[in-house]
């Protein structure tokens, strides 16, 4: 688990995150009716190699287990859970797609997701996508030093069941850094109190995955796509986040990214 206190180190992984956040920004408006999946992650690659500078993190990424992924980002589409693998697919009006980056800049890695809607979103798609940016923020707005993971998962569980939804147990946040994944394991569920003690300095994600019916997923046989066992809409959200001594610092920011929910009574400051 690595402790980031160093200022010169804590620069270096904002300009990381902030430029991740960038590439969402950067794709937003291809997201629309007739584009694929390929043809996004084509032009998110060339955007980061040529524009930002910065290597993909994810393209040939394998994990014990895995075949290497071949995308710079992941695309998981509707009833798609995570690690949707970019190809033929074209998007229609009415999808809902979860485009996640992560790239390395300087040897520290940044790692975002956000949700888009293709065209017109249906009203269930909407709110499914309402509520899991909600979660997300539940669980960051518990964030500071001395309390625990478990109040994090709590927040998230508690607000996504409260609106009729089911939160994904088999993937979490993770501890990044120097590091694609480090520890601590963010789970996005548990019970106040109970889990690991924050301290100033940990960095992690916290990445929600909310099903509209059942929380049971597969695996797809191309090794990494996962969707929903009920066939059900899904979606997802994912900040970066630093623990701070006064409370949190959200890391990826980008001019573009979406300010909190009216709950949140603290506004993002944003990159210019």
């Amino acid at each position: 688990m690595g402790i980031v206190t160093d200022p010169a180190d804590l620069d270096k992984m904002r300009a990381a995150c902030r430029a991740a956040a960038q590439i969402l920004d950067f794709i937003t408006p291809h997201v629309k009716p007739g584009v694929t999946t390929g043809e996004l992650d084509r032009l998110c690659l060339e955007y980061l190699t040529d524009e930002l500078k910065v290597k993909s993190a994810t393209v040939g990424y394998a994990p014990p287990g895995y075949p290497p992924f071949p995308g710079a980002i992941c695309t998981s589409v509707n009833h798609q859970v995570c690690h949707g693998i970019p190809g033929d697919k074209v998007l229609k009006n009415g999808d809902a797609v979860n485009i996640d980056v992560t790239i390395i800049k300087d040897g520290w890695f940044g790692d975002t997701s956000r949700m888009y809607h293709v065209g017109e979103p249906t009203i269930q798609s909407r709110r499914l996508a309402e509520v899991t940016f909600e979660c997300m923020w539940k669980g960051i707005q518990q964030v500071r030093n001395g309390a625990t993971l478990g109040d994090v998962g709590h927040a998230i569980q508690k607000h996504a069941e409260a609106n009729g939804y089911s939160v994904v147990r088999e993937f979490c946040g993770h501890g990044i850094g120097r590091n694609f994944h480090e520890d601590p394991q963010v789970l996005h569920y548990g019970k106040p109190g109970s889990g690991v003690r924050l301290t100033t300095g940990m960095i992690f994600t916290i990445e929600p995955m909310i099903n509209a019916g059942r929380r049971e997923i597969r695996q797809l046989a191309d090794g990494w796509t996962v969707v929903t066992r009920d066939h059900s809409l899904s979606a997802q959200w994912e900040h970066t986040v630093l623990v701070t001594d006064t409370g949190y610092e959200v890391l990826t920011l980008s001019p573009g990214v979406r300010q909190p929910p009216d709950f949140v009574a603290e506004r993002l400051t944003l990159p210019a």
